[in-house]
């Protein structure tokens, strides 16, 4: 029943006990009835009184009867309200980890976004420093531990300096745009330090767009060692008899260039590429057309000792 219903409900309920009620009064005030040994006028209050409870009875009654919210309300309104409570006390965590869950995936949507304009810019050829490229090297042996901070500082003023000259062209580097973890700066300060002479690079964190305002990077350090020999022999491979054309050829070279490299790599070198004569192969490749020999090796030897940062300098050798 509506709420409407309701209240005329009950005050026509009401008019009618009420009126019932001031009859009943009146009869048995005329009457001069006693009950329980009472005077009329006493017996005529406590049918008043009794008369008002019951219209207040079957007011609530009626109200219960035809209510369903009202009998929730009054017999279950406690129980509810613990219900309630237990229910937000397990609804805490539920949104603590909804909160969660967002935060994630307003993070996973920046990044998806930052990939998508490097994508863009990729195709478009807007990136002007790749992910892990050189900025600046130098190798130090320092006598003087005083001296390691002064060291990283000149470093990185070198790195600012290359990572403005390709991010922003043409300003004047006139600021700091390079970012490097103070943790980073720490544990590098604490490795040269240490006796021996060491490699330090500084190297792109990410990929970065012409014009941005920052350049994230990491230092990298290696022990500075003899990687190659002069005259060590580093890669090798055959030539038979039917792979002697042109193209063969020039396959066969290109995957022992591949291995070379792959192998100095291993050692620990930091060169980029190799360095060699191609006039010298060149002729090594008229050689092998002319000759035709019906199976040779064909290896890189290195030119000159190579440490860890020096560039690596082969020549290719034929040997029956």
């Amino acid at each position: 029943m509506t709420g409407w219903l309701l209240i005329i409900a009950l005050l026509v309920l009401g008019g009618v006990l009420s009126t019932f009620g001031d009859m009943l009064g009146s009869r048995v005030g005329k009457a001069r009835l006693s009950v329980f040994n009472l005077r009329p006028r006493r017996t005529a209050v406590v049918i008043t009184v009794f008369t008002g409870s019951l219209i207040s009875a079957l007011s609530l009654g009626f109200m219960l009867l035809v209510s369903r919210q009202l009998r929730v309300g009054l017999f279950e309104l406690d129980d509810l309200q613990e219900k309630l409570k237990t229910s937000r006390l397990a609804l805490a965590p539920l949104k603590a980890e909804r909160k969660r869950l967002e935060a994630r995936i307003d993070s996973g949507e920046k990044e998806l976004k930052q990939l998508e304009r490097n994508l863009i810019a990729l195709r478009r050829g807007d990136v002007v420093v790749s992910s892990g490229q050189l900025l600046a090297n130098t190798t130090l042996q320092l006598k003087n531990p005083g001296l390691a901070k002064e060291e990283i500082d000149s470093l990185l003023q070198k790195a600012n300096l290359e990572a403005f000259r390709r991010v922003r062209p043409g300003e004047m580097p006139n600021r700091q745009i390079l970012r490097v973890p103070k943790v980073d700066i720490r544990k590098l300060e604490q490795i040269i330090i240490k006796r021996g002479t060491w490699v330090v690079n500084v190297r792109s964190a990410a990929n970065v767009l012409l014009g941005e305002e920052a350049v994230y990077a990491y230092p990298e350090v290696r022990p500075n060692i003899k990687v190659v020999r002069s005259g060590e022999t580093l890669a090798s491979t055959f030539l038979n008899k039917d792979e002697l054309d042109l193209p063969a050829i020039n396959k066969k070279i290109k995957l022992l260039l591949a291995s070379t490299l792959a192998e100095v790599k291993r050692r620990g070198s930091l060169s980029l590429g190799l360095q060699f004569d191609p006039n010298a192969i060149n002729s090594l490749i008229k050689e092998l057309r002319i000759r035709r020999p019906t199976k040779m090796e064909l290896r890189s030897i290195a030119l000159r000792d190579s440490d860890t940062a020096d560039p690596v300098v082969i020549f290719l050798d034929l040997r029956d």
